[in-house]
């Protein structure tokens, strides 16, 4: 049987995990006959966000004892995470994951990405293990391997692209809202999701699931 480890950044597309994403995510895997374990940062939430009025809220909250709703329940924290114990790593997108797992909300193209996290892609990436990244994830996956020349998507061609290229040294590439790019020398596979404003949950779900067969044929 072949597992996954997916990572999780809490719970709700505004300051953490988009659910969509995560929960297609694992719909996709089981599809593809994975089994799955989930992982978060046991740490504190960068912000929280009203997610009908946008406004932020004074409450603190954990990223992981959030991202434990996706999960139900069944969550380590991503400290525990071990590359060898598993066949392929998914990063599920959401402004969250780039507010908790590194920091491209706040600091632009000059983010840093959490320690574990850098970790867990490096670990995978070195053992030759495929690598799926969802909507803004791939920003993060171009930060750490543009310098292998990695080829991912970020949707839609856009100044973030451009910079990116320029700062990274990644292949950016454009595709659909609910195709992926699959990088195979790399092993890594993306897909835009809700880069495209106008993605339905239909998009995402087509999205994860040929992420998905992508990331299987690699194995």
């Amino acid at each position: 049987m072949k597992k996954a480890a997916v990572i999780l950044a809490g719970c709700g597309a505004k300051d953490g995990s988009e659910i969509h994403e995560a929960t297609l995510a694992l719909y996709a895997l089981a599809k593809e006959g994975f089994t799955y374990s989930i992982f978060a940062p046991d740490t504190y939430s960068r912000d929280i966000v009203n997610h009908i009025t946008d406004e932020p809220s004074d409450e603190r909250r954990n990223v992981m004892v959030e991202a434990a709703r996706i999960a139900r329940g069944k969550i380590s924290p991503l400290s525990q995470l071990d590359a060898s114990d598993y066949d392929v790593l998914v990063l599920p997108g959401g402004f969250g994951a780039a507010k908790n797992l590194f920091t491209l909300a706040c600091d632009g193209l000059d983010f840093s990405v959490l320690p574990d996290v850098r970790k867990a892609v490096t670990a995978f990436y070195e053992a030759g293990k495929p690598i799926g990244a969802m909507c803004i994830s791939p920003v993060m996956i171009a930060s750490l391997l543009g310098h292998k020349g990695v080829r991912v998507t970020f949707g839609p061609e856009s100044d973030l692209c451009r910079s990116a290229r320029d700062k990274f040294g990644a292949d950016i590439a454009v595709c659909g809202r609910d195709e992926v790019i699959v990088d195979k020398a790399n092993k890594v596979v993306t897909t835009p999701c809700y880069m495209y404003g106008d993605s339905t949950v239909a998009h995402i779900g087509d999205g994860a699931m040929r992420m998905a067969q992508e990331l299987s044929a690699l194995v």
